[in-house]
Order: structure tokens, then C-alpha cells, then sequence
């Protein structure tokens, strides 16, 4: 064993490789493995349920957070923070989504990242193939001592292996699924918990029947730690499976080494730079009298991905030229990593105090950052992207040999440009301490800051085509129409008759006829916006159900399914003139600003109109309130320069569409409710709300004429 080295695994006590996964409210839901100081591998089911979603659910869980619990000594637990970096769903063993009769199933992995303290979480055990005949141990995820089961491994040809359970001990059950499964003779992981068969039960009233001896007692299947490693290299997750090796053939090795030994020539320098490495690595070292070699000291610099950036913030003040070479030759290998375990923490701290709608955000700021990278992985979580760009070299716009701005900074000064002011200055602070380290010019960061800025600007000025339709009601059962075209220049009328009125079907197809004459700028431009401007007796027409079936026709076309259509009031605006100002400056924060949640029977409009006073920086309400109170609650926010507000014109409380659209970002949600109707339509038992979006863009003009002028021109 070299000088630096991980702490001894605890081979007496294996049990504190097994961690505590569970949601936010704090109910456990499976066990985990630690595979390193803020890396847990658990199975995806483990987290759907901590999450509140079906256990087989495939789609890739949002930034919600996770909590995790290690075992502390003296039977303390520590609990951290954790959320999904890599996500490998559950799939049937041909493909596809699996059922919810199954008992068995593939993949079913989540790797987690966890916010732990230095020094919380145990050193990685050591890992082994899975084979027939060994003993292996699991734990529950209560973390209780007395839970742990033996297990004998009964087959390893396959990608899963059945485990039967001793007649006497603890039996593997619910809580068991993503624990490490412990060879106790190899003393190493050699497999995850899956699920387990449980013993039947009566058919009529689901109660467990008498015991029979030809009932399956006691069996489990697992995942052997083969085929983890093979799914984690599918798919793409880095630097999880084992440490890297490294020796004198790898091309940076010999540099590095000459390099360490010019900067620090003594026994003294070499041993006090080595200790403070081991020490913010969080590995163990041989101690404070005897120094490693250079030898060691390279290789280990080739075997952390984030020991190399440690060593250059150690050596950057007193040698600078040092920190240089080591950094031209840690390009020459692919496993040193952008940033220092402190640095990779503090980043994830700030991108976790952001608003959501930001980070959904995330991806669209690294296409605009690095038009030219190579394509990222599709569905990745905001931490598998943040991976990728540590390995991604700099830009090529750099002076005279000075190092280029890494990817990864030049996305996240994109990712600042959205942000409200104080998380911006957050982001800058860490930025500029990652480009002091790296040698990096002010100038040529601030130059990629201006570049952030100034596509910022330009996403604000970015809009859609959109038909804005003033719709006036007539005789009953009939509507009359004025229909505006606007590609970004301002709308141009374009019905001439005012006169006429049509029925909902017939309203649908003159706008639908509008619509097909759009052509859109480019070939990949959203579908145009649909702009309902009514009055406030007309809030919830339901406009978007209208459907313009006609005699002959294949396609049916509902306006709410085909187009994004939102409502707009400019009446209220105008009547209530001395909120102009906060509309404009709650619409200019409308990627940053907060989001409010007006619920329960007894809201007083007076406290309504005293909190939005109070929150300056609101540009969303979603309004879930009985039927009685919703429309005076919609108007008031409405009145007061709300740019957003969602509610259901269906329900009295407690709204699915409200809570499905909740998560969406604010952007966003014209399309994402165009969904949701859509979903109505096709599932109506799942999605029964009618949800209704306000959108008051106050950078888009509305015609002069609204509502109470019908003769005078637009």
C-alpha cells in the first residue's frame, strides 16, 4: 500500500456501507451503498417511492430532494441532503415499461449525490463478482443492528441472482431494496437487493394463508455487482466503479513527477503539501515523518480525479510556474477532473440555493454557451451535465498562450445571467476563486460574463408568433371575433368583420385557418400563442376545448391540445393603471422571480392584496381556492400586475392540474398546460382538471381596441 491511502474498510463492521435512503417528510423507503465520500448507489424504485411515484415510473426524477442517513459511530446518523445524478429506470427483460404484476425486472439504478460533511461517510468497500454459494449479509434501512438478514447466493448466471433467506433471523422484505449484499468470507460488496417474493395470500380477501411446505419461503433476488458495473458503463457514469490506475507508461506521469520534484526539492515541502492533499481528498496518508515519493505523489495525483486541482490551489501562490506544468500535464490524462472536492461542494451548495425555474433552465444555457460542443446525453440529470462539462476543455478564444475559460465556467456565467442579482454575485464569487486557481485573466472571464449577459438580454427579446383573438359574446351560444397576427412586429388585424358571430365550432376554425397562414422563422420554432383577450367576466370561457371539426375533415382540431392558449386581460391592467410599473418589473424577473400559492376558503382579499405588496418579486400565483372566492382572488392578482396566474375552472380545491403544473418552469408553462389538455383528452380519469393560464407579456403590445370600443380601429 503507497503513502496515500483510504482509511482501512472496517471488514468487522460492514454494516455503515449500507445508508438510509428516503424523500423529504422523512420516511425511509430502502437501503443504499456508499460508493464514495458523496456518491450512494441505490436502485430506482428505492427513490420513485421516497418520491411518491410508482415504483416502475421510467422518467428521470426532477432536482427534488432526497435525504440520506449514514451511520455515524456510537449509533448516530448522520443525515444529508442528496438528489439524483444518474438514472437507470426499471425495464421489463424485453424491453419497455415493466408491469405491475412483475416480480423481476432489469436495470433499476440511481446513482446519488449526497451533500455529506468531510469525513461523514465510511471509505468505499471493495467490490467482488457475485458467485453461487457465497454468504452474504443485508441490511434494513431503519439502520437498527438487529435487522441485518443472511442470505445464501444461489445463482450468478444471469443478470439477476435468486438469494434464499436462513430459516431462523430476519427475512429480506420491504425496506431491504438498494442495500449493499456483503460477502462475509470475501469481506467485499458483491451485489445490490433488489426484491424479495413474498409468501401468498388469499385471493378473495388478501390475508396471508395458512403456512404450507410447498410455499417459496424466504427467497430474494439481487443484482450482482457485475452487472452493476455493466449498466453504470452503459451508461455513462464516470469514475464510480474502482479507482483509476496509473504507472510510469501514463503519458502525464512522468511530467508530473519531475514537476512535483523541481517545486517542492525537500523531504519538508513534500511531506507538508502531500498531508494538506490527503487531508482535502479525504484520504488517509503515511503519516508526518516519512514523505511519499514523486513517484507516489504522480501516481496519486492519476488516480483522484480531484486530487490534481487540490495540489495546483496549494501551489498557486508561492509556485505559480509549478501549478502550471501540472496543469498542462493533467491534460494529458482523462482522469483529473475540473475542480477541488471543496470547490465541487461549494458549486452545488450555490446551484441548490437557485430558483427552479433557473435550473430547469440549466441545459438551454449550455446549448447557448457551447453551440459547438459535441451533443450531451438526452434525459441526463442537472449533476450528469455538470460532469460532462468538467471534462470538456476550454474555449478557443484566448491570447498569447493564456489558459483558456473551461466549459463549465463559461455555462455557469449563462446560468448567472438568469439569476436574481444576489445569486449571480454568488456564482461570480465562486467563479472568479475556480479562475484565480486556474491562472485564468480577469478580462478573458469577464469577456465570457458579457457573453452571458448579453444572450440573456437576447432570450428576453426572443418571442413566439403569436394570434391574439378579442373574443365578445353575442347572442347566446355565439361569440364575436377580432383576430390579430403578430410575428414579432407588433399585431396586424386581421378579421375586417365585426359583425359577424360564430359558434364555438365555427370560432375554431376561422382561427385555425389564421393559424395554418403562419409560416414559422425557422424550421424548429414553437407552435405560435394563442392570445384570448377577454373581459373579466370571461376569464373562464372555454375557449381552449373549442373544437373545429368540420364535415369532412380527418383531423379533428381542439384549439387548447394543438396551440399553447392563455388568457389576457388588459382591461384590469388599465383600470388599475398604478400597477403598471410592478407588471413590467414582475415581468422582467419572470426566470427569477417567486411563486405563490393561494389556497384554503377564507383568504381575505385585503391580506391577498397586502402579501403581493409585499412580494415585489411574485410573477406567478397559482390560485387553488372553492369557486366562490377564485375569481375574485384571479382578478385581484390580475389587477395588480401578476404577469402569471394558474387556476382550474373545474375544480373547487384542490386541483390536479394546479399541483401537476406546479413544477413546471414559469417559461414554460404555456407549453406544458397545452400537455396537460392534451392529456385530458387522452386520459380523463388521470388529468381532470380544466386549467386556465393568464399571460400578460408586458413586452408584447395588444391592440389599442379591447373590449369596450367595438367600431374603433386597431
Amino acid at each position: 500500500m503507497g503513502w496515500f491511502r483510504a482509511p482501512l474498510p472496517a471488514f468487522h463492521d460492514p454494516a455503515p456501507y449500507s445508508v438510509s435512503v428516503g424523500g423529504p417528510e422523512g420516511r425511509w423507503t430502502g437501503a443504499g451503498l456508499v460508493l464514495a465520500a458523496d456518491t450512494v448507489l441505490t436502485c430506482a424504485h428505492v427513490v420513485n417511492d421516497a418520491l411518491g411515484r410508482h415504483p416502475f415510473e421510467v422518467r428521470t426524477p426532477g432536482p427534488g430532494e432526497l435525504h440520506v442517513a449514514i451511520r455515524m459511530p456510537y449509533g448516530r446518523f448522520e443525515r444529508c441532503p442528496a438528489r439524483v445524478a444518474h438514472w437507470i429506470p426499471p425495464r421489463a427483460k424485453e424491453g419497455g415499461p415493466v408491469p405491475d404484476s412483475a416480480d423481476e425486472w432489469l436495470g433499476d439504478l440511481a446513482v446519488l449525490r449526497v451533500d455529506a460533511p468531510p469525513g461523514s461517510a465510511p471509505a468505499p468497500p471493495h467490490r467482488s463478482a457475485l458467485r453461487a454459494g457465497q454468504e452474504v449479509r443485508a441490511w434494513h434501512a431503519s439502520g437498527h443492528d438487529a435487522t441485518f438478514a443472511d442470505l445464501k447466493v444461489k445463482t450468478d448466471d444471469g443478470p439477476i441472482a435468486y438469494l434464499d433467506g436462513e430459516a431462523t433471523g430476519m427475512a429480506v422484505g420491504p425496506g431491504y431494496s438498494g442495500g449493499p449484499l456483503w460477502c462475509l468470507h470475501e469481506k467485499a460488496v458483491v451485489g445490490l437487493v433488489a426484491a424479495h417474493f413474498m409468501p401468498p395470500r388469499d385471493a378473495t380477501n388478501g390475508r396471508p394463508v395458512p403456512p404450507d411446505p410447498q410455499h417459496l419461503i424466504r427467497r430474494s433476488w439481487g443484482i450482482p455487482w457485475q452487472r452493476v458495473e455493466a449498466e453504470l458503463r452503459t451508461a455513462g457514469v464516470p469514475d464510480l466503479t474502482g479507482p483509476a490506475s496509473a504507472g510510469p507508461d501514463d503519458a502525464a506521469f512522468g511530467l508530473l513527477a519531475e514537476t512535483i520534484g523541481d517545486a517542492l526539492p525537500t523531504g519538508s515541502e513534500l511531506g507538508d503539501v502531500a498531508r494538506r492533499l490527503a487531508t482535502e481528498c479525504g484520504v488517509g496518508h503515511g503519516g508526518d515523518v516519512t514523505p511519499p515519493t514523486v513517484e507516489e505523489f504522480a501516481a496519486f495525483l492519476l488516480q483522484h480525479p480531484r486530487a490534481l486541482p487540490v495540489l495546483t490551489g496549494l501551489l498557486r501562490k508561492n509556485h505559480p510556474e509549478a501549478a502550471e506544468r501540472i496543469l498542462a500535464a493533467g491534460q494529458l490524462s482523462r482522469v483529473p477532473r475540473l475542480l477541488s472536492p471543496r470547490e465541487h461542494h461549494q458549486l452545488h451548495a450555490r446551484l441548490r440555493d437557485l430558483d427552479p425555474g433557473v435550473l430547469a433552465r440549466f441545459a438551454e444555457a449550455v446549448r447557448a454557451a457551447l453551440p459547438l460542443a459535441a451533443a450531451f446525453p438526452g434525459g441526463e440529470t442537472l449533476d450528469a451535465l455538470i460532469d460532462h462539462l468538467e471534462t470538456l476543455p476550454g474555449d478557443g478564444r484566448s491570447e498569447d498562450g493564456e489558459p483558456r475559460v473551461p466549459a463549465l465556467l463559461r455555462v455557469l456565467e449563462y446560468v448567472g445571467a438568469l439569476c436574481a442579482q444576489e445569486h449571480r454575485a454568488r456564482l461570480r464569487i465562486w467563479s472568479d476563486g475556480v479562475a484565480k486557481r486556474l491562472g485564468i485573466p480577469r478580462s478573458a472571464l469577464a469577456e465570457r460574463r458579457s457573453d452571458g449577459l448579453e444572450w440573456a438580454r437576447a432570450l428576453r427579446s426572443r418571442s413566439r408568433v403569436r394570434v391574439l383573438v378579442q373574443v365578445r359574446a353575442a347572442e347566446p351560444g355565439r361569440h364575436r371575433l377580432r383576430i390579430w397576427c403578430d410575428e414579432g412586429t407588433g399585431p396586424r388585424q386581421v378579421s375586417t368583420d365585426t359583425s359577424m358571430s360564430y359558434t364555438p365550432q365555427e370560432a375554431a376554425r376561422e382561427l385555425i385557418q389564421v393559424l395554418e397562414t403562419l409560416t414559422p422563422a425557422t424550421e424548429d420554432a414553437e407552435r405560435p400563442l394563442v392570445e384570448v383577450l377577454v373581459d373579466d367576466k370571461s376569464l373562464n370561457l372555454p375557449v381552449d376545448e373549442w373544437e373545429a371539426q368540420a364535415p369532412g375533415q380527418i383531423v379533428p382540431g381542439v384549439l387548447g391540445v394543438e396551440y399553447p392558449l392563455v388568457v389576457h386581460c388588459p382591461d384590469l391592467l388599465r383600470r388599475h393603471e398604478r400597477f403598471q410599473p410592478d407588471w413590467r418589473r414582475r415581468w422582467r424577473l419572470l426566470d427569477t422571480g417567486a411563486t405563490l400559492v393561494v389556497s384554503g376558503a377564507s383568504l381575505d382579499p385585503k391580506t391577498l392584496y397586502a402579501e403581493l405588496m409585499d412580494r415585489l418579486d411574485a410573477v406567478r400565483v397559482s390560485v387553488d381556492v372553492p369557486a366562490e372566492h377564485r375569481d375574485r382572488i384571479v382578478q385581484i392578482c390580475l389587477a395588480m400586475g401578476i404577469p402569471v396566474v394558474v387556476w382550474d375552472r373545474a375544480r373547487d380545491q384542490d386541483s390536479h392540474a394546479v399541483e401537476r403544473l406546479a413544477g413546471a418552469a414559469t417559461r414554460e408553462l404555456p407549453d406544458k398546460v397545452r400537455s396537460y389538455r392534451a392529456n385530458t383528452v387522452l386520459h380523463p380519469r388521470e388529468y381532470p382538471g380544466r386549467p386556465v393560464l393568464a399571460w400578460a407579456d408586458a413586452d408584447r403590445t395588444v391592440p389599442r381596441l379591447h373590449l369596450t370600443e367595438p367600431q374603433e380601429s386597431a
